[in-house]
């Protein structure tokens, strides 16, 4: 079961692309399911669709609209290249289509926990003179905190477990791009890959049921506190 130096390389980037992901992901996660809890708005039916959009998308697709985008002919990866920062086919492309794929799994679980912090806190807050980013911070952030550890987990795994989208985006190379999903499917292109893709698959599980088994016990241990 010891991993060789490729299935630790792609466990290590797998690791960081995951990482960052979720990290880069948080503030606008936050400002976001902020908005959707708090406000009523015109065309807010369409900011939840384009939300949800990545969630019914078939991934391949949505590779292929972030290569279209931010691909190295793209509209908008033509004015990158010309400051240094280059997505396609690059580990950092791998954050990007984390970031697109699993930005509703983060949001859901931080606008829930908003949507169940009580408005009457607001309006004492206010009686005493806090502004609204002193509310923000020492009232909803803390009480709002579990949704964002939640959110932040099923981020974080869903990254790990991203395909589809990375793939089209990025490629398939070794040492760059090769997450541990691109790895496994690598592996069982090979004659002799089938025990390295086992112990890669392995690993996911583990991985996956670790992830779920935080995220559970964060739940219990919040109804608990409450």
């Amino acid at each position: 079961m010891l991993l060789n130096p490729e299935e630790i390389s792609a466990l290590y980037l797998s690791a960081k692309v995951a990482f960052f992901a979720t990290l880069f992901c948080l503030p606008y996660a936050i400002a976001l399911a902020w908005a959707l809890a708090r406000y009523e708005f015109k065309f807010k039916f369409l900011i939840e669709g384009l939300l949800q959009l990545p969630m019914v998308l078939p991934p391949v697709v949505l590779g292929y609209l972030l290569l279209i985008i931010f691909g190295n002919n793209g509209c908008i990866g033509q004015f990158l290249n010309t400051i240094g920062i280059e997505l396609a086919f690059n580990w950092k492309g791998a954050v990007l289509a984390s970031m697109v794929v699993g930005f509703p799994l983060v949001v859901q679980p931080i606008r829930l926990a908003f949507q169940l912090s009580d408005r009457q806190l607001d309006e004492v807050a206010q009686t005493l003179g806090a502004s609204f980013w002193s509310i923000f911070f020492k009232i909803h952030f803390p009480l709002a905190l579990p949704g964002i550890l939640i959110g932040s987990i099923l981020g974080f795994s869903r990254s790990l477990g991203e395909f589809g989208a990375t793939i089209t985006f990025i490629g398939n190379i070794p040492d760059e791009t090769r997450t541990i999903p691109i790895a496994i499917y690598s592996y069982l292109q090979q004659p002799d890959g089938e025990s390295m893709a086992i112990r890669l698959a392995i690993l996911s599980l583990v991985l996956a049921f670790s992830a779920l088994a935080a995220n559970f016990y964060i739940i219990n241990k919040y109804k608990e506190y409450k």
